[in-house]
């Protein structure tokens, strides 16, 4: 009888797993790239203060009293992480502390506790809230989840993976567009049965899924009915209102 070769076997594993993270490793790093107005919306002004530190990007006004309340918020899959500044100044000029975590490999999932590390850094912020978009957003749940210190999730075009927030006092809001291909309203409505009862969904009519950033198309999606400013405009006044009944 032929004797097995476990040396090629396992060779030959062994090349297929090394083949199969370097394929994964690309894919995750083909990103959509910020586009020129969310580079600069990073950039500190009268009106806003942002800054690049600890390995993630903060805004905050830039005169007034110290925002007490800080929303923390985690990107979407394979999307530049800075692709998101133009709606998060938008929520940092009405007073509030945003903090805007960067994924590894560009998917939130592989860093959930990121939120852990900003709330060590800025004691100074009492309440805290945490969001994100799409993959994000499921990154962001799973982290309220576990902590219920945080008073809020926030969900741009993105839902929980699990009933978890549902048995906690933790408030959510859940914002979505009525042209959006990925997360499309069945799917929203369906999310219902997940999230606390006293959930808040606010519709974007013409919003889409890209235009919660600013990172142009994006495959599967459908064409928006409005201005990427006029959407931005839209979810930073829902999230600010959110916010504020946190205090």
């Amino acid at each position: 009888m032929k004797r097995i070769n476990w040396k090629i076997i396992l060779a030959a594993f062994a090349v297929l797993v090394v083949s199969s993270v370097f394929a994964f490793v690309f894919w995750a790093s083909d990103i959509a790239p910020a586009a020129d107005s969310a580079l600069q919306a990073m950039q500190s002004d009268s009106q806003v203060f942002a800054s690049a530190e600890n390995g993630w990007v903060i805004f905050f006004p830039a005169a007034g009293p110290q925002p007490e309340t800080g929303f923390i918020f985690y990107p979407g899959g394979r999307v530049d992480y800075r692709a998101y500044a133009p709606v998060l100044r938008l929520i940092a000029a009405q007073g509030y502390f945003v903090a805007l975590v960067p994924a590894p490999l560009n998917l939130a999932f592989f860093d959930v506790n990121a939120s852990a590390r900003v709330i060590a850094q800025y004691p100074e912020v009492q309440d805290w809230a945490v969001g994100g978009h799409s993959l994000g957003g499921v990154a962001a749940s799973a982290y309220a989840a576990n902590h219920p210190d945080i008073k809020g999730v926030v969900f741009w075009a993105s839902y929980p993976a699990n009933d978890a927030l549902k048995l906690m006092d933790t408030k959510a809001l859940s914002i979505y567009g009525t042209n959006d291909g990925l997360s499309t309203g069945d799917k929203i409505n369906e999310s219902r049965a997940l999230l606390p009862a006293d959930t808040q969904f606010i519709v974007i009519e013409g919003g889409n899924h890209a235009q919660f950033a600013s990172y142009g198309l994006q495959a599967g999606d459908n064409e928006a009915g409005i201005s990427p400013e006029e959407q931005w405009a839209q979810v930073a006044q829902a999230t600010v209102e959110f916010l504020e009944g946190l205090k």
